[in-house]
């Protein structure tokens, strides 16, 4: 069946706060000019919202700028911070140390992020912004080497890619301008990264993995509004990362561990190690007759400023996680997302009025903004982590109290997440205690709770790129690693008729993090969107 054919002015992909942000200011951009751009912007999700997950403590700036009367307007931006804590923890004890002042939450707000996504897209509906959810791009449309528009999903195949009696082809999406929005580790933004030869020449791209659960707690023991940052224990000297602890409204509080995917020993599992966190007398002291609510994962781009690619390219741009503007000392990424997307409105809005191919102002106008300022100053503190906790640590206090962020070098990441692994022979084996299911639970329990809509008969959208690889190499250097790095059980090693090991992959509880997309030794794994709609819902991430 041939594919039906849509023509706009703009397409984004991800219902995200960039690319509802770029959608949004699009709009505004019109009325200002008296111009009407005829914008769709396609989610994956089976709603906007479904698929989001983040910390999540939000500075307002970038939402400020985008909509100053946002709080008239009934957006979910209700908790403001009002004390914080930043943690050393042991096994044990715990140490608090004092915050830089820069990166202390005054002003900003505990919200969660698929909440105030829903609210964006009413607003750039109202603004007249085509969004349609359940639309999964999984190829571009590449003419003389510039990028025409995207192409849809199919539906209805079963799990053989046969098409069913419910089959429905993908649909072409032309548009002057392609906004890729699709968050850390896009399957679209992968491939025209490549395509385009987009990455940095300066510094390899890294990443983290976020593991968050919303609790409801008991009421004496909540503090509308405090936030609890934590480093050390549990992962001390393993990976970079740390916890999160946020009081939200309602007596619920979000917490979290995030957890560098450039860790060496492939005994390591992330999942775990935010079980041992929340075991923590500092953390468990919340959580004893509280009761889980949600759970759910998902990458996070964490190589700063060296390592953004190049943001634009004939016929589209990268916006938001698809090209890196997490500041990772401050733990914080929607204003710098919300404000990317803005940037980005700005230069294809220009771009189409000029007839330009590129909206090659976008990086100018990147570089002129407070938001290069804030990544700029923060630079170095991630990579100087490759150098362990102490190292990092020192070099944090150096360059925050001594050069302010000003320092005449840049640090550069030269290994990548994957490559970073040795032989698990010549490793420790970590042992992880099992559940209590009081604190600590299985995956099975946890991905339940992502609230996750998958049809078993639909193909497999893990994708080896060779079958044998997973036994060959995973399996004999790395103790299969992908059965730990995945926070949902979706690898595991079975034994087929023949009584040999086999890799058995259950799509079915994918929450979509992209970790195995990342950290396979080989990257042997590919993510691909699966059939529209699938994947988790979430309503309080």
């Amino acid at each position: 069946m041939p594919c039906e054919a849509m023509n706009y002015d703009v397409v984004i992909v991800g219902g995200g706060p960039s690319g509802l942000a770029a959608a949004i200011n699009l709009k505004h951009l019109c009325q200002v000019h008296n111009q009407d751009l005829s914008i769709a912007l396609l989610e994956k999700g089976s709603s906007i919202g479904a698929n989001i997950i983040s910390g999540c403590v939000m500075d307002p700036i970038g939402l400020t700028e985008l909509i100053p009367n946002w709080k008239d307007l009934n957006f979910p931006v209700n908790v403001p911070v009002t004390s914080e804590k930043l943690l050393f923890l042991t096994k044990n004890l715990t140490l608090k140390i004092p915050c830089p002042k820069d990166w202390k939450n005054n002003g900003n707000y505990i919200i969660s992020l698929s909440q105030l996504c829903v609210r964006l897209g009413e607003f750039a509906e109202e603004l007249g912004v085509e969004i349609y959810p359940g639309f999964p791009v999984v190829k571009t449309i590449i003419e003389n080497d510039v990028v025409m528009g995207v192409i849809t999903g199919e539906v209805g195949l079963n799990k053989e890619g046969k098409q069913t009696a419910n089959y429905q082809p993908g649909i072409e999406i032309r548009a002057k301008q392609v906004i890729l929005a699709e968050g850390c580790r896009g399957s679209i933004s992968k491939e025209i990264i490549e395509y385009f030869h987009l990455e940095s020449s300066f510094s390899n791209q890294t990443y983290g993995l976020g593991i968050k659960e919303i609790w409801q707690i008991d009421r004496a023991k909540h503090n509308k509004g405090l936030i609890i940052h934590s480093i050390g224990y549990p992962l001390n000297n393993l990976a970079y990362g740390g916890g999160f602890l946020y009081h939200l409204e309602n007596d619920k509080i979000a917490v979290g561990l995030v957890c560098s995917l450039d860790y060496k020993n492939p005994y390591l599992n992330p999942y775990e190690e935010f079980q041992k966190f929340k075991l923590h007398p500092e953390i468990k002291k919340f959580l004893i007759n509280g009761k889980r609510i949600e759970y759910g994962a998902r990458s996070v781009v964490e190589g700063g400023l060296a390592a953004i690619p190049k943001l634009s390219f004939p016929g589209g741009v990268l916006v938001g996680d698809s090209a890196g503007f997490l500041n990772v000392p401050k733990i914080k990424g929607v204003h710098n997302a919300i404000k990317s997307g803005m940037i980005a409105a700005n230069s294809v809005f220009e771009a189409i009025k000029t007839n330009q191919k590129e909206a090659t102002s976008y990086y100018e106008n990147f570089k002129n903004s407070w938001l290069y300022d804030n990544l700029y100053k923060v630079r170095n503190i991630r990579p100087a982590f490759q150098y362990k906790l102490l190292g990092g640590l020192i070099y944090t206090a150096i360059d925050y109290y001594i050069f302010k962020g000003m320092a005449p070098w840049t640090f550069k990441v030269k290994v990548k997440d994957n490559e970073r692994l040795v032989n698990s022979k010549g490793c420790k084996i970590i042992k992880y205690m099992k559940p209590d299911n009081k604190i600590t639970f299985d995956k099975s329990s946890s991905v339940y709770l992502a609230n996750i809509i998958h049809d078993d008969n639909q193909p497999c959208h893990l994708k080896l790129k060779n079958k044998k690889l997973p036994i060959e190499v995973n399996l004999k250097y790395y103790a299969a690693i992908e059965t730990r790095y995945c926070p949902a059980g979706v690898y595991e090693i079975v034994k087929d008729s023949n009584n040999e090991n086999k890799l058995h992959i259950n799509a079915q509880n994918c929450v979509h993090c992209k970790a195995c997309d990342i950290k396979d030794p080989c990257q042997n794994i590919n993510w691909t969107p699966p059939e529209a709609g699938s994947g988790p819902q979430y309503t309080e991430m």
